[in-house]
């Protein structure tokens, strides 16, 4: 990377993100040191304007921000890390310096399709989701079809508690069964999205 420390008197905002929930947490400041830090480390290190000095942020808490990926944006002077937190991101205990909770939403399917995508690559022994590779397409969709009809059986004769459990159930091998194919929840998505009408 090439980065532009000059813009800002040495230092760049450095936007920190969950790389599992895509949540915002935090927005710091890095000056060159500190972003090697950051680099050789894999924690996320900031340089702190105050105290004019460096810190890896969880040095005291353990609350680590694991570093997943960096990113430059087109000017070269801000940087988008992506992280895994190791526990609340703000001093002040909560998950996120905004006052907001870092939860997963809709986001985590994206997240299990790329874990999937690995699955299917590396095929490691003892993995649920290997032995479906393993098996064949013909008994990935006879999954795909049983959790289907349990899907249904759940919606008109189970729980609320227990649709929810089977409909996950379906999603999951539905996307494996996809990614088996050559394919991936995202088509899914661009399909539907290409469909809907105002």
């Amino acid at each position: 990377m090439s980065l532009d420390f000059n813009k800002m008197q040495g230092l760049i905002p450095a936007i920190i993100q969950d790389a599992r929930t895509k949540n915002v947490l935090m927005l710091g400041f890095m000056n060159q040191e500190a972003y090697d830090k950051t680099v050789e480390l894999g924690k996320v290190t900031f340089y702190s304007r105050t105290k004019k000095r460096l810190w890896t942020k969880g040095e005291e808490s353990g609350n680590f921000l694991n570093v997943v990926s960096i990113e430059e944006d087109c000017d070269h002077d801000t940087l988008l890390i992506k992280v895994n937190p190791a526990g609340p991101v703000c001093h002040k205990g909560t998950d996120t310096c905004f006052g907001t909770a870092n939860e997963s939403g809709i986001e985590f399917i994206d997240y299990l399709q790329k874990f999937i995508t690995r699955r299917h690559e590396e095929m490691p022994d003892g993995s649920y989701t290997t032995s479906l590779f393993k098996k064949g397409i013909n008994r990935m969709a006879q999954k795909v079809g049983e959790e289907a009809v349990e899907t249904v059986i759940e919606a008109t004769n189970g729980t609320d508690e227990g649709l929810i459990y089977e409909a996950s159930d379906l999603i999951y091998h539905l996307i494996v069964l996809l990614t088996a194919k050559g394919h991936s929840i995202e088509e899914l998505a661009a399909e539907l999205a290409s469909r809907h009408k105002e």
